[in-house]
């Protein structure tokens, strides 16, 4: 049975993101939540954590290079642009989603 963090996780990376994608524009919600989802790549960087991929007790945030700080703060400077903003929302959502994580360890 999945753990109450697993689920919240998990909820806040693909089921938040439809009340965003419709918030942000709801006559696009479709294209806007494809956009949020593919913002999960960011996690690809996970593929260059030494030793495990994943380690359910280690903070993302600031761990792995596309979690780190300065990207973070890229992704804050997305939201002044029009073409970026619905990205760097996403990005900077998975952020606080990953975040979250690091206050239930």
């Amino acid at each position: 049975m999945p753990s109450f963090s697993f689920l919240i996780h998990y909820g806040l990376h693909f089921i938040a993101p439809l009340g965003i994608a419709y918030l942000y524009k709801s006559d696009h919600w479709r294209y806007n939540y494809f956009v949020l989802i593919a913002t999960m790549l960011v996690d690809l960087d996970h593929l260059f954590a030494y030793p495990n991929i994943f380690d359910p007790n280690r903070c993302s945030i600031n761990f792995h290079p596309l979690h780190s700080y300065p990207s973070v703060f890229v992704y804050f400077i997305f939201l002044f642009f029009k073409k970026t903003r619905l990205l760097g929302i996403g990005l900077l959502f998975h952020m606080l989603t990953d975040l979250l994580d690091c206050l239930f360890l």
